[in-house]
């Protein structure tokens, strides 16, 4: 199913909800054909990746991310997620080849993929922060929806809703994914908490509505009706920003005797993204002028150390 993949950000009219739409489609399906994903896996990873772009895209500001991790005691292992404010996402996981028997509803089971015990944290980072935030919590039901919801309750005390859904079709490719998430703003009363809480419970699958041809925009109709302004519809894409530069910097951070065997026995190295797969080669002359590089910051260092104790000695 060709789909355009974008968010939608809106409130109520009177700002007691804040409201929150995507069709995530081609960004499960570019996961799942970049880690050949089975079923279990696809909408685990699928509805990762969803709850980590709802979550960044409402909390994050300028050159932000933020990393998801879900850690269960499940058959998929870990899942991690990076995500922007800009509306970029990308991930990897423990086990992508997990396909389950369905469960009692005739869903993909992902409770049982993901476990019934286990963490979700969740880490911001602003540009230049060398002190990030970090929330954890256990994990509820592994459905993944409810986690992330107890997440923000937790957390970062915003009382939400969060639904998160993925339908894959019998040849394993993505036929929608997508998701909401509702923020409860202060001076919303309990009765129209009430209210919103029945909403959701009769509302159908986020993948059963976009598979019916509803939008982004249709989503939030169906649950606060015209009471809604729209405040921002942006893009969302799967994105890997990372490159061999990068993976030069993480070679710079091993051992001086791990770099040196790797020039003297392997004489070349190669570096795989995980979140993306592309592969990056090192030649034996890249190698030495990064254990070069490695030797001159450690003169430094060693330099940089004896004038502090020089200075301290004066004092």
């Amino acid at each position: 199913m060709k789909t355009t993949d974008y968010l939608v950000k809106s409130m109520t009219k009177d700002g007691k909800f804040r409201a929150y739409a995507v069709n995530a489609t081609q960004v499960v399906q570019k996961a799942h054909e970049i880690h050949d994903t089975w079923s279990a896996s696809s909408a685990a990873l699928g509805r990762t990746l969803i709850g980590t772009i709802l979550l960044a895209t409402s909390s994050l500001q300028g050159e932000a991310g933020m990393t998801v991790k879900i850690q269960g005691n499940g058959p998929v292992g870990f899942i991690i997620a990076d995500g922007t404010a800009e509306g970029t996402v990308k991930g990897y996981m423990g086990n992508p080849h997990v396909s389950l028997p369905a469960n009692d509803k005739g869903k993909i089971d992902v409770a049982k993929a993901i476990g019934n015990q286990g963490t979700l944290s969740v880490t911001k980072m602003a540009p230049g922060d060398k002190t990030p935030y970090t929330g954890e919590v256990n994990l509820v039901s592994g459905e993944l929806g409810d986690d992330f919801t107890y997440y923000l309750a937790q957390s970062e005390q915003i009382p939400s809703a969060v639904g998160l859904s993925v339908f894959v079709n019998p040849d394993e490719n993505i036929d929608v994914a997508g998701g909401f998430m509702i923020q409860v703003m202060p001076g919303a009363s309990d009765e129209e908490i009430s209210k919103l809480e029945k909403t959701l419970k009769g509302l159908p699958l986020v993948s059963q509505m976009l598979r019916d041809g509803d939008t982004p925009e249709d989503i939030l109709k169906k649950i606060f009706g015209e009471d809604l302004k729209i405040l921002e519809t942006m893009p969302v894409r799967y994105a890997c920003d990372c490159s061999k530069e990068r993976f030069a910097h993480a070679l710079a951070s091993i051992s001086k005797d791990d770099m040196k065997k790797l020039i003297d026995e392997d004489h070349h190295a190669e570096a795989v993204c995980q979140f993306c797969g592309k592969k990056y080669e090192f030649n034996e002359d890249e190698l030495k002028k990064i254990y070069a590089e490695m030797t001159a910051n450690d003169d430094k260092k060693s330099t940089l150390n004896f004038k502090n104790k020089l200075a301290t000695g004066l004092k």
